[in-house]
C-alpha cells in the first residue's frame, strides 16, 4: 500500500472514530488501566468493539463466550449489548485488570487455558450465541467445533481463510508491504460459516 492510500485510510478510520463513537468513560478507564499496569497494547479498536457489539445486537445474543480477555476491552463492548459474557483468560494479571475493568458488568472472567475450560462450560451445558476467538485461535476454533457450546450464533475468528466451510469477507485495507508493521492498516475478516 502507497503511503498516500495508507494516509487516505487513517483519515477514514479518524472520521469514523469522530463521528460514530460515543464518550464511554468504562471504555476509556480500561485503556488507560490496562496500559498503567502493563498490559500489552493489542486490545481491538473502537471501531472494531462497535462492529462486535452491532453483530451481537443484529442476531440478539443472550450470552456470548470470549477466549482471551487482555485487560477486558472487548468484554465491555459485548456486556453494553445486555449480554452475559464468559471470558477466558489464561494469564492471572491480565485477567485482575479486566475484573477491575469490568467491575459492575454481567461478566465472568475464567482464569485457565481456553482448551481446559471449554470442556468444563460444555458439561455444565452453557451455550453461547455468540463466540469471539482473539487468543490462539486455530485451536480454540478446532475445539469449539468439537464441542457444542455455540447455540444458533456465530463464531468470529481472526484468521479463517482456509476453512472451506468459510465465506471471507474483507473488511479493511491490508497493505502489500510485507513485513512492515507501520505500513499496515489493521483489519479482521467478517465470516459467514455455510452448514454442510
Amino acid at each position: 500500500m502507497s503511503s498516500n492510500r495508507l494516509h487516505q485510510a487513517e483519515k477514514i478510520d479518524t472520521q469514523a472514530r469522530n463521528s460514530l463513537l460515543k464518550p464511554n468513560a468504562q471504555l476509556d478507564h480500561a485503556l488507560s488501566n490496562s496500559e498503567a499496569n502493563g498490559l500489552p497494547a493489542i486490545t481491538i479498536s473502537a471501531l472494531q468493539g462497535q462492529y462486535l457489539a452491532i453483530q451481537c445486537k443484529l442476531i440478539n445474543a443472550k450470552s456470548v463466550l470470549e477466549i482471551g480477555t487482555l485487560g477486558g476491552y472487548s468484554t465491555i463492548w459485548f456486556a453494553g449489548t445486555g449480554a452475559k459474557v464468559t471470558s477466558i483468560e489464561i494469564d492471572a494479571k491480565h485477567r485482575d485488570v479486566a475484573l477491575e475493568n469490568t467491575k459492575g458488568l454481567d461478566v465472568d472472567i475464567i482464569l485457565g487455558a481456553a482448551l481446559d475450560v471449554l470442556p468444563r462450560l460444555a458439561a455444565q451445558g452453557r451455550k453461547f450465541d455468540f463466540v469471539f476467538i482473539d487468543a490462539a485461535w486455530q485451536e480454540q476454533y478446532e475445539e469449539l467445533l468439537e464441542h457444542e457450546d455455540v447455540g444458533e450464533g456465530e463464531s468470529l475468528v481472526t484468521n479463517v481463510g482456509r476453512e472451506k466451510s468459510v465465506t471471507a469477507t474483507l473488511v479493511s485495507t491490508l497493505s502489500s508491504h510485507k513485513g512492515n508493521e507501520e505500513q499496515m492498516f489493521d483489519g479482521f475478516l467478517l465470516a459467514v460459516v455455510h452448514e454442510g
